[in-house]
């Protein structure tokens, strides 16, 4: 590892990664648990999300609201967030009061069962329902990336596959959930064996491994579940393409198409950031120049590759220039010119003007990641959790480096094919 970089594992199993960087007056606090919307059961979804917004209950010795006060008050910040694979809970404070962080998150990790109520439960999930509706139910769009996961990931014997259903859950389960199924949840799966501490920052590594073990190393560690059982990438997606068209209430049609690749951290996820790049970031990218610029058919499209862990979604989504007048011909002519990009790149892959430009971009993103102190933090933690090994995050251009063209067609040409497609077509109501 590098001379600035340690990891340590404490006798409870809690592996802790202390990263220092003496550039500002700052620590960074980031707490990894293991365990996202992928770790729930059909018709209990949303219980990782939901418990996300309990954290910030209050705990034995912290108040309802204490945690953000608390670290208000010394001028830091705090929150959470909650992925397919993981939960996650970071505070950026002055490096003076870096203990302060290390008591909270111990607090909330040992001793927050004896804080949860029921009216703080109905609370939350008052909040939680809420924030479904609009970001959801409510909002333009909202319901397409939910469908469209579900055609992706639909297994053909009719079970769910872990990324089937959305990280903030459906109604009908939030609904249907109870105090006791959160307190099941924390049980099983807050454990300090199940999770990742960062400290990034203005520490001394001797100083804050000692901190560390007088907050979290009496927290007594649990055994917890297998890991879900999953098939490879390629055995994921639809068997023949699978395509859906959906009415809202929207101004413009949209069209999305997914397919699914390996996972965050393999050899295809790299060429699939790299293609994703390719395709549609950067006015001078395929898809921007010859369907926003030049034929002017496209109001706006891109390409995103999920950072999940067990396998991942590759997407692209292209918003029309107008619905006249005829929506539904417009996002369909559309979608077969996105379509073809898709087969010409299948077919003869990149330029190497192409896939240079786009090494560029992601190596400088890189290292822009590297300047913010919470975000370095929480790359740390999310290489220490997948991988047992944060240095990993120093070694991500090399291997943005060591991807050629024929690697990308190759990924193209096998993951991106017209029968492992799930699409969604978002037309205005009638």
């Amino acid at each position: 590892m590098p001379e600035h970089l340690e990891q340590h594992e404490l006798p409870n199993g809690m592996r802790v990664v202390l990263h220092e960087d003496r550039r500002l007056p700052l620590a960074a606090v980031n707490v990894w648990y293991h365990v996202g919307s992928k770790n729930e059961e059909t018709g209990r979804t949303g219980l990782a999300h939901l418990f996300e917004h309990m954290l910030f209950q209050g705990s034995a010795n912290v108040s309802e609201n204490g945690h953000f006060e608390h670290i208000q008050k010394v001028g830091g910040v705090a929150n959470g967030s909650t992925w397919y694979d993981r939960t996650n809970y970071y505070e950026t404070l002055p490096a003076n009061h870096l203990e302060l962080g290390l008591w909270l998150e111990s607090d909330r990790m040992g001793f927050l069962l004896e804080a949860l109520t029921e009216e703080k439960f109905q609370n939350q999930l008052s909040v939680v329902m809420n924030e479904r509706l609009q970001r959801v139910n409510n909002q333009p769009y909202g319901l397409a990336g939910e469908r469209l996961s579900e055609l992706l990931y639909r297994r053909p014997n009719g079970a769910n596959h872990p990324y089937a259903w959305p990280v903030i859950g459906y109604m009908d389960d939030l609904e249907a959930a109870t105090l006791d199924s959160v307190e099941d949840f924390f049980r099983t799966w807050y454990r300090p064996n199940n999770a990742v501490l960062t400290l990034a920052g203005d520490i001394d590594s001797e100083a804050a491994l000692e901190q560390i073990l007088r907050y979290f190393g009496e927290i007594p560690a649990g055994a917890l579940p297998p890991a879900p059982t999953v098939e490879p990438a390629c055995e994921i997606g639809p068997r023949g393409a699978t395509r859906e068209i959906l009415e809202d209430s929207i101004e413009l049609p949209r069209c999305y198409s997914a397919w699914c690749v390996d996972g965050y951290g393999s050899d295809d996820w790299y060429a699939g950031e790299l293609l994703a790049m390719i395709l549609s970031s950067g006015k001078m990218s395929r898809l921007h120049r010859d369907l926003v610029y030049e034929r002017q058919i496209a109001q706006s499209i891109s390409t995103v590759i999920l950072p999940t862990e067990i396998c991942a979604t590759f997407a692209i989504i292209a918003t029309c220039q107008n619905r006249e007048p005829d929506p539904l011909a417009n996002v369909e002519a559309l979608e077969r010119a996105v379509l073809e990009h898709v087969e010409a790149i299948r077919s003869a892959g990149p330029t190497a003007e192409e896939l240079e430009r786009a090494r560029r971009s992601l190596l400088l993103a890189h290292h822009d990641s590297r300047q913010d102190l919470a975000l370095c933090a929480d790359r740390l933690s999310c290489a220490a959790t997948y991988f047992d090994d944060p240095s990993r995050i120093f070694s991500e251009p090399e291997r943005l480096l060591q991807v050629d063209r024929e690697q990308v067609r190759d990924l193209a040409r096998r993951a991106l094919a017209a029968e492992r497609r799930a699409a969604i077509i978002v037309v205005p109501e009638a």
